[in-house]
């Protein structure tokens, strides 16, 4: 007999409704609608449904409060004092049109292969696998600055400039290998590796390959408050440079994993993580698969619609004479909306929580739409409580072997054996 968690799953998967099209022309962030962020998400649930998914938007509501706080306090007011916002007001131009181009290669050009990689054992393992090991990569980054203007100041963050990723690898020979981006300060490898199931992946036979997005965990500054200040404490143009950054280093990783005879190699994200993922999509033909998890779409968005990210958001934009249409057209360049994907839509698939208010449903319906309604998935839960978690396992693992990125026997392992702490 289902439980009620399944019986929420089979129908969210059903029941999601947008009365109005979000998007009815390009570019998106001209044609996206100004009141976007006060919008509701609509879910035909009943009963047991219909009180899982409210008790966890309260759950979420806290949570997305409290970091909104830390980030409106911490980081964007710096985003948004008068020098900083001249400065972006000055160089929006040059990332817009990039956007408007809608050619992600022009601006998420490729590394250059050859990068020394180092490998050292890590100390802080939360998964010791029986089979197989466990190594800390590093690299020091050639990345620089899309935009001139804004190299000098970008390359002055020197420990951003090393990139890190811890790599499970098992010993008879290179597997497919499972890249994995965290959320917004959620960096520690062993928190992602236990929200996302990674152990479990790992014992069906695929390798994996955690990656630290900039300005987290060792590449913060010695004085940052929290890991991820950086990524939105210098400016609209400062984060698309960020981003850019990101992209560059994951894709120097996959280099590494081609040079090590990795057949295919496929990535998944979670929050600011999924993001980064759908972007990767957008310039990397060589992933197998994408399947951002609980993503966001639209940043700007994102923070008018939390609190009390929000009012100082709007405030800030109308001191520089900004619309929420020109903050859009400033970080258009990093969102998955302005590209087209390099990947059929069969080898891409979505995850998210109906009762996520971190990241709500819409931003996944507009990334669904934009990827021609691809394969999705809903759970009945929340940003960060993955109700059913095993289920979505599932089906992650029957869309994998679906496309041909499947190894060994021991894909029929069971789920429920996963950690339980999203239940």
């Amino acid at each position: 007999m289902a439980s009620p968690a399944q019986r929420v799953s089979r129908v969210a998967n059903q029941a999601y409704r947008q009365s109005k099209l979000a998007i009815t022309g390009s570019p998106w962030w001209q044609h996206l609608p100004e009141d976007f962020p006060e919008w509701q998400d609509e879910f035909e649930l009943n009963g047991v449904a219909k009180l899982m998914v409210a008790g966890t938007k309260q759950i979420d509501n806290v949570i997305r409060t409290s970091l909104a706080t830390m980030a409106g306090l911490l980081a964007i007011p710096t985003t948004l004092r008068p020098k900083q916002v001249a400065i972006d007001r000055e160089q929006r131009a040059f990332y817009e049109e990039f956007a408007r181009n809608g050619d992600a290669d022009a601006f998420y050009q490729r590394p250059k292969r050859g990068v020394s990689m180092r490998r050292q054992k890590s100390n802080y393992l939360q998964y010791r696998p029986n089979i197989g090991h466990i190594d800390l990569l590093s690299f020091d980054s050639a990345f620089e600055a899309v935009n001139p203007a804004l190299r000098e100041h970008y390359s002055s963050y020197e420990r951003n400039a090393t990139a890190w990723a811890e790599h499970w690898q098992h010993d008879d020979k290179p597997r497919p290998t499972i890249i994995v981006i965290h959320g917004f300060t959620a960096d520690p490898y062993w928190l992602n590796s236990r929200f996302l199931a990674m152990p479990w992946f790992y014992e069906q036979g695929y390798d994996v390959l955690m990656v630290t997005l900039p300005f987290h965990g060792k590449r913060q500054g010695k004085f940052s408050p929290f890991s991820g200040h950086g990524y939105f404490s210098h400016g609209f143009c400062h984060m698309n440079e960020t981003v850019a950054h990101a992209i560059h280093d994951i894709r120097v990783f996959m280099d590494y994993l081609e040079d090590q005879g990795v057949p295919q190699m496929g990535v998944t994200g979670i929050s600011l993580g999924g993001y980064t993922s759908a972007l990767l999509a957008c310039v990397e033909d060589r992933l197998a698969f994408c399947i951002p998890n609980v993503p966001v779409v639209s940043i700007i968005d994102i923070m008018l619609e939390w609190f009390p990210t929000g009012p100082i958001v709007r405030t800030g934009l109308k001191l520089a004479g900004m619309s929420i249409t020109d903050a859009r057209a400033a970080v258009a360049v990093q969102s998955a909306l302005s590209y087209p994907t390099k990947l059929p839509r069969d080898r891409l698939m979505l995850i998210a929580g109906a009762g996520d208010r971190l990241a709500p449903p819409k931003h996944t319906h507009l990334l669904w739409e934009h990827w021609q309604r691809c394969r999705l998935h809903w759970f009945p839960g929340n940003h960060l409580m993955h109700l059913d978690q095993g289920r979505y396992l599932k089906a992650m693992r029957n869309f994998l072997q679906h496309i041909g990125f499947a190894v060994g026997a021991s894909a029929n392992a069971s789920v429920e054996t996963t950690s339980t702490a999203h239940k």
